[in-house]
Order: C-alpha cells, then structure tokens, then sequence
C-alpha cells in the first residue's frame, strides 16, 4: 500500500472510530439502576413482572426443570438446524396440528437464537439469495428491526410504512395500505407484527389481515412474521397465532415466522427461537424447494453462530411435548395476560378519577406488553426527572413494570406532568394576549 493510501491510526487502529451514540433503553435503564429515589418506577423493560415487580417463573417450567435430571444432562452440542423433537413441537404450536401434520413438507424450520437470531437469519439469507428491493418495516417497530437489517441485509433498502396514528392513537390501517399500495415493489419483503404489536400494542383486526394477505399474493411479496408474543397478548396460543395460520390458506405467499419463546415462556436468558419459511404450496414441488432452503439456512448458521444453544431448548421442548405441562403453561399464559390486562384497566381508571386532561381508553384497546401513551417526548422527560418514572422517549411503556402498589403513583405523575404542560400553554396564551 502507497503511503497515500494508508491510513492514518494514530497510537491505534481504532482511533479512526467515532464515538458511540449515546441513550437508548439500556442507557435509560442503567439510569433508572443508579436513581436513588426511594420511589420510582421502571417502565422501559420488555419483560414480564410479579405484582412485587420481580421476575417470575412460570409454574410450567419450575415443573419442566424439575422433572429434568439436570445432573445427568450433557453440555454436546446441538446439531446446525437445532433439536429436530423441539422444532416439531415449536411448528405444531405455532402453525397448529392440521398444518404441521399435513403441510410439514412446505416448512423449512431452524432453531435460532430466540426472534432477534431468527430476524438475523432470514434477513441474511434473502440479501445473499433472493434479494429483494426493499424490506418494508412498520412505522414505529421494535428499534432492533432497523439495526438487523442494516447489519444483516446491506444489500436491501429498509422503507417503512405508516402504522400508528398519533392522533387518534389508533392502528393507521388506511395510511399501511395506501403507502404499500403505492410504494411497494412486485417481490419486495414487508415484515408484519403476527401479535401485540411491538411498541404500539395495536393489531390488525381479522378483516384486515384478510385484506393484507390478498394484497401480498397480488404484490408477491415475501412476508416476514416476528412472532414474540404467542399466548402473551390475549392467553390463548392459537388466538394469537391466527395472522400465521391465515397466511398459510394463501397458497402462493411464501413468508417466514420469526418465532421467540423468551416471553411466552419466560426463558429471556436462555435465548431460546426458531425460524421457520414456509415455500409455495402451489406445487408439487414445495417438498423440492424445501431442502436447498435449509441447506441455505444451515451454511448461513454455521457462519454466524455455528450451533443454537442447548439448555433453554431442553425447557421448552419439556414443556412442549408434555400434554400435562402444556396445560400448566396455558394457565401460566393467562396467569400474565391477565395481569397486564388488569393493569392497563387500573392505570386508566386512576387517570379518568385524577381527571388528567385528554382521552385515555387507549391503554385499555392495546393489547400485549406495551402500551403507546401518548405522552410526548417532553412529558417523558419531565416524568423521569421530576418523578423518576421512567419509559422510552417514544411514551412507550411496560405494562408489566406496574403494580398495585405504584399504579396511583405512575397515574399521578402523569397526570402531573399533563396539567403542569397545559398550564404552561395557557399562562402564555395569557402572557401574549397582554401585548
């Protein structure tokens, strides 16, 4: 290399790094970690919590790991694709009975390291195989779906369409069609929420899905489900998994599922997932499609993290192949989706008696682990730092991070930082009308 061409390191090859951006919700949360107020509230975190704001296992797995014989359990890897037992069991939970037994030869599926691997895989793989135009993404979506696809998928450009109207607070289904309609490419990717739509907690209705389907088909394009919440969002696994199982009726969509048991399950740390892509069921060819796809998916895994992990894996097929432990599970489910239901009526109950300005049934239309306030980014920053109730700047927040014991606290705080605002507003109304 010329001395023109080199360049300049300094003391390090990496002084050429800029610094790193700064916040983001693990920024806010080692903040509200060193808050020393003896009262705050910690709204940002995407995991479920007790009415004492603890972590809990669910009963299921107590039992799982209990009638596991964790001493004799060896540490060998997993093959590349993962535990064929538990995969079987994850479609059939997902895709339900009919279609795991009879349409098995159109799923290719591969155990991932929970949704964020299997988000990983399936970008990777359409930008080195099938490269479609653009990835259309929800306006908002999950904040990783953007760094994934930048990361993963260099080669596609990331587009958004409308999802969220601020001002009815409401799921903005025109302004999705309209813009997809318009927008989108024949053979372009477009990734759907299947469930508790991440951070806005808004689904689509059953007719609307109907509606989207017809509009992929007509569109051909490839679908892409992150699926995080199965049984987490209403308590039922197959309410939830509805949107997959529509889907799959539309013979000539092919799509993929990007499936995270680390809610449901509650096996956060265990990074437990699988992605599965499902090919044409318009030929008697899928099961021909079927094999190069998984070759596929398989040289792309061993490239970026060789084998799944094991542990978690064991938990979850426990459970899964379990008549007895799937019971206890779907009372587990209904155990937490209850409680974010009741929370979500408490929190808005103690916002109408406070009488805080503006209208709040929202929080109880969402559904799932988030709820989009509607606070602003100002309303936020004052609740942090005059309150120590923390969310992301977005006014999302965890549903699960409220309890009976903070809830009045959470709605006075709110309810403070709306009225100061509009004070604010009209003492300068006021203020101007004098000049």
């Amino acid at each position: 290399m010329s001395a023109s061409h080199e360049l300049d390191f300094g003391t390090s090859r990496f002084s050429i790094l800029d610094p790193p951006s700064s916040g983001g919700m693990f920024a806010l949360d080692a903040e509200y970690r060193a808050d020393q107020a003896p009262q705050k509230v910690n709204l940002l975190m995407g995991a479920y919590r007790d009415d004492q704001g603890q972590p809990w296992q669910l009963s299921s797995v107590t039992e799982a790991k209990t009638r596991m014989n964790l001493h004799s359990c060896h540490h060998e890897y997993l093959p590349i694709h993962g535990n064929p037992v538990f995969l079987e069991a994850a479609r059939e939970v997902l895709f339900g009975h009919e279609i795991s037994e009879h349409g098995r030869d159109s799923i290719v599926s591969i155990q991932t390291i929970s949704g964020t691997g299997a988000n990983s895989l399936i970008a990777a793989f359409l930008n080195r195989h099938t490269m479609p135009s653009n990835i259309w993404l929800p306006d908002p979506t999950w904040m990783n779906h953007f760094d994934i696809w930048q990361a993963a998928a260099p080669g596609i450009k990331v587009q958004k369409y409308p999802y969220y109207d601020g001002l009815t607070r409401s799921f903005d289904f025109a302004g999705m069609m309209r813009i997809l309609r318009s927008k989108s490419s024949e053979h372009d990717a477009i990734l759907l929420h299947a469930c508790a739509h991440n951070p806005t907690g808004l689904d689509p209705s059953e007719e609307q899905w109907e509606e989207i389907a017809l509009f992929c088909k007509e569109k051909m394009l490839f679908v892409i489900f992150d699926s995080a919440y199965q049984g987490f969002a209403s308590g039922d696994l197959n309410r939830d998994a509805w949107p997959v199982r529509h889907f799959f009726t539309h013979r000539p969509i092919e799509f993929a599922v990007c499936q995270s048991f680390s809610k449901n399950l509650g096996l956060y740390g265990e990074r437990v997932g699988a992605l599965h892509v499902v090919v044409s069921r318009e030929t008697s060819l899928s099961a021909s499609l079927t094999a190069p796809v998984q070759g596929h998916l398989v040289d792309l895994q061993r490239a970026m993290v060789s084998m799944p992990p094991l542990f978690g894996c064991r938990v979850a097929t426990e459970i899964l192949k379990s008549t007895n432990l799937q019971r206890l599970w779907k009372m587990d489910l209904l155990v937490m989706s209850e409680r974010i239901k009741d929370m979500r009526k408490a929190l808005y109950n103690a916002l109408v008696r406070l009488k805080t300005p503006g209208t709040w049934e929202h929080i109880t239309e969402q559904n799932g682990m988030f709820s989009y306030t509607g606070l602003s980014e100002d309303h936020v920053s004052r609740l942090r730092k005059e309150h120590h109730v923390y969310m992301l700047p977005t006014g999302r927040a965890s549903i699960c991070g409220l309890t009976a014991e903070n809830i009045g606290y959470t709605a006075y705080a709110i309810h403070r930082v709306v009225v100061d605002e509009l004070a604010v507003v009209e003492f300068d109304l006021h203020d101007q009308s004098r000049i």
